[in-house]
């Protein structure tokens, strides 16, 4: 299996630093208002890739922080006359209702900056003993640049490249532009800690590094984030993590590519600004997800409502796949067919080459193809016309790859969530009594009642079979 390192631009061969127990480390959200389209990207991404993991037999501890004091959410609060712990707790709440339905899995802790206030203090002042951070007159600590001498390592920038783009803001006194902020001193109406300098509050980098530690260790396996978290962000989490504990703090580095909108960057400014919550309630949380998995996750996306039409397109053809095995199954209706199509050669060739794509810098996009031609060879199983037998376990065999696969990418699970199958089967036998009875007016209106509920009926000379229809 190889990934993409960002550490080293090339493609390396993954070896855990223990093969017990796999170290991923996602930055999270800051939590001061509704995800964005963007925000998705990562997400989901990460998700298949600790998904996958699993699936092919590691041990992953996932650690997701949320970001809950940052500038943002103290002028959310302001700006609603409310705490900083009232705005965070409430789009907490909110991005996890929008993971839920991302089908994303729950992260094994999810840890809040708030609660590492006196681990953070711990590492700014073993950074202050060794050197490498300094606190000034006001109260802020800083951390040296300069003095991490592999500084720039992940962004591949220079030092006099990054001094150039560097700057002071107003009130900020440091040794150098290139020195970041580790502790904030408190300003008036801010929310505020003890600590050894001053009464304050945590930079945003330092978060990290300290959550990091303190749920994986001072090594982890895996750091992953959007692209745009290399720099500064990331960098700065390696120069803190290596200065205070003296290792390599992470050994592979994962970045997803952006994401634009109808072909332009987002943006507020141009009103192409979208969040999870309002494309879902359009569209369904389902195609969003296809969508970030649809592609390779370094290369860019695009999404426009034409897009996420085409994933819905996609979705139909695998759930109607899946729908037509499930009828076949479930009726006893199995069509003559060559069961050599469903040996356990062809299954495992199948199986064997998802995870080849997979094992390959995380290929999703290729592994979905891996779907789409199970469904092009089987899909001959309704309709085939050879004399031998195709067995119920054939079917089954071939179902459960499908959903196994599936589930790894983590799609295919939103319609069963919104359909009562009990009742809809109720209703088409309740139909084709009506029907059998010559009763055409009952047999008509039930079928108008399902096709009102967005469940088309397919009459076959196997009998009837159904699936929603997605109508946006």
């Amino acid at each position: 299996m190889k990934f993409y390192n960002t550490l080293t631009r090339q493609k390396e061969k993954f070896i855990p630093i223990d093969s017990e127990k796999l170290k991923i480390y996602a930055c999270g959200p800051t939590v001061y208002n509704y995800i964005h389209i963007g925000n998705a990207r990562p997400i989901c991404v990460f998700d298949v890739l600790r998904r996958f993991l699993k699936y092919i037999g590691y041990n992953v501890c996932f650690v997701q922080n949320f970001t809950d004091i940052d500038d943002k959410i103290i002028k959310r609060a302001i700006e609603e006359n409310v705490s900083y712990v009232e705005v965070s707790e409430k789009y907490m709440e909110e991005y996890k209702e929008d993971s839920s339905g991302l089908n994303v899995m729950e992260a094994d802790s999810h840890p809040k900056a708030s609660e590492c206030i006196a681990e953070i203090i711990e590492m700014i002042s073993d950074l202050i003993s060794k050197g490498y951070a300094y606190a000034v007159a006001s109260g802020d600590v800083y951390f040296r640049a300069r003095k991490f001498n592999e500084y720039g390592k992940l962004s591949k920038q220079t030092i006099d490249t990054l001094k150039s783009g560097a700057r002071v803001e107003v009130g900020e006194i440091k040794e150098d532009p290139l020195d970041f902020a580790l502790w904030k001193a408190s300003k008036p109406g801010e929310p505020h800690w003890d600590s050894p300098w001053g009464s304050g509050r945590p930079g945003w980098h330092i978060e990290c590094s300290v959550m990091a530690k303190k749920y994986l260790g001072n090594s982890i396996d895996i750091h992953c984030g959007g692209q745009d978290l290399i720099f500064p962000h990331h960098e700065n989490e390696i120069a803190q993590s290596q200065c205070c504990n003296g290792v390599k703090f992470a050994n592979y580095w994962l970045h997803n590519g952006y994401i634009n909108i109808d072909n332009k960057k987002m943006s507020k400014s141009l009103n192409n600004f979208f969040t999870v919550r309002e494309i879902s309630e359009k569209y369904g949380y389902e195609p969003i997800r296809y969508l970030m998995i649809s592609s390779h996750y370094r290369s860019p996306i695009n999404y426009s409502e034409e897009i996420i039409k085409q994933c819905i397109s996609s979705l139909d053809r695998l759930y109607q796949f899946r729908e037509n095995l499930n009828f076949l199954i479930e009726n006893d209706n199995l069509s003559n067919c060559n069961t050599d199509m469903c040996n356990n050669n062809i299954l495992q060739e199948f199986k064997d080459r998802f995870i080849e794509c997979m094992e390959d810098d995380l290929n999703t996009a290729d592994a979905i193809s891996v779907l789409f031609d199970m469904v092009k060879k089987y899909n001959t199983i309704i309709n085939c016309s050879d004399n031998t037998v195709l067995n119920k376990e054939d079917v089954l065999k071939i179902l459960d790859l499908f959903d196994e696969l599936c589930k790894v990418l983590g799609i295919l699970y939103e319609r069963n969530l919104k359909v009562d199958s009990e009742e809809i089967i109720s209703l088409i036998n309740e139909r084709e009594e009506a029907r059998k009875n010559k009763n055409w007016a009952v047999a008509d209106r039930i079928r108008d009642e399902l096709k009102n509920r967005n469940v088309v009926l397919e009459d076959t000379a196997n009998g009837v079979k159904w699936y929603i229809e997605q109508k946006y």
